[in-house]
């Protein structure tokens, strides 16, 4: 294991943007949280939102929901909770200033992705996407920072609509939605937010998400893009642990055998165009990839 830390390490020292430099700095070389913030706060625009490539498969300058819900993910992922932080006050004023916000959701994809490298799921076509991804993280978002009232109610009734229409429906098939639904539930329940109703049905509903989503064929997970526990959980103390215990700890073992030589892992996907950007977009997510799978091991007490 210590090989296969050390090799990680070398690989983000090597390669990694200066926001995963200090992620990685900040989970497990006892570095701060300031120049997490510093960073991540270079991919902010003056309307609050998040633009930039800091979800690496768009390089759209101009902030997008997608890329505004991957900055909410890294502030969770370092425990960041301060309302007050100019970051957190942008991204209320980006999600509350109806940019790129049709009433019920934010664009899933937004039109000036198209003049720049991007992969083909971030093309805009104008269809209408029915979905909660990723809607139903930023409500969750909102409920959890929001402190004028007329924030907290966008956020509640936004929160109320993703969970109706989550809970009439059929299980979701896709991840990343399912990902987002699973995020709500930990900011309402962070929030203390009473004005919604059965989050016990929620909790239980998404417990049979997570386990309809997991592909529990192993035998599929060399060779697709498949999902793995870590998609919606990365610690044993997790609600859903319990019922997925063989998998997630086959997963620590899939994470150690799939390292590679230079100590980054595989990303089991491409954009087909745009070349020469996705070679640095690939290293990225390379990036990105060893401090999650390292916290995960983390987490499972594998590290």
């Amino acid at each position: 294991m210590t090989t296969a830390f050390e090799n990680a390490r070398a690989y983000i020292y090597r390669n990694a943007r200066p926001l995963d430099f200090a992620r990685f700095r900040f989970h497990f070389e006892g570095g701060d949280q300031e120049p997490v913030l510093d960073a991540l706060a270079a991919y902010q625009n003056p309307d609050g939102g998040f633009g930039h490539g800091l979800e690496a498969d768009a390089w759209n300058p101009d902030s997008a929901p997608i890329q505004t819900w991957a900055a909410t993910e890294i502030l969770r992922e370092i425990g960041f909770a301060d309302r007050s932080h100019p970051i957190v006050a942008g991204i209320l004023k980006y999600l509350t200033g109806g940019q790129d916000f049709d009433g019920q959701t934010w664009g899933n994809t937004v039109p000036g992705n198209n003049d720049y490298p991007h992969a083909p799921w971030w093309h805009y076509t104008g269809e209408s996407h029915e979905t909660y991804n990723p809607t139903a993280c930023l409500a969750g978002f909102i409920l959890r920072f929001a402190e004028k009232e007329s924030d907290a109610s966008l956020g509640r009734r936004l929160a109320r609509e993703a969970i109706t229409a989550y809970c009439e429906g059929e299980l979701l098939e896709d991840m990343h939605t399912a990902g987002c639904y699973v995020r709500l539930l930990e900011y309402l329940e962070e929030a203390k937010e009473e004005s919604v109703p059965d989050l016990a049905a929620l909790r239980e509903r998404l417990g049979a998400q997570v386990r309809h989503c997991l592909t529990a064929d192993t035998a599929q997970w060399d060779s697709g893009y498949i999902c793995k526990p870590s998609q919606f959980f990365n610690h044993r103390d997790s609600v859903y642990y319990a019922d997925n215990q063989a998998l997630a700890q086959y997963e620590c073992e899939f994470i150690l055998r799939t390292q590679q030589p230079d100590g980054a892992w595989p990303i089991p996907w491409g954009w087909g165009d745009y070349p020469e950007e996705w070679a640095l977009a690939k290293n990225w997510w390379q990036s990105n990839g060893i401090i999650l799978n390292l916290l995960y091991l983390k987490g499972m007490r594998r590290l």
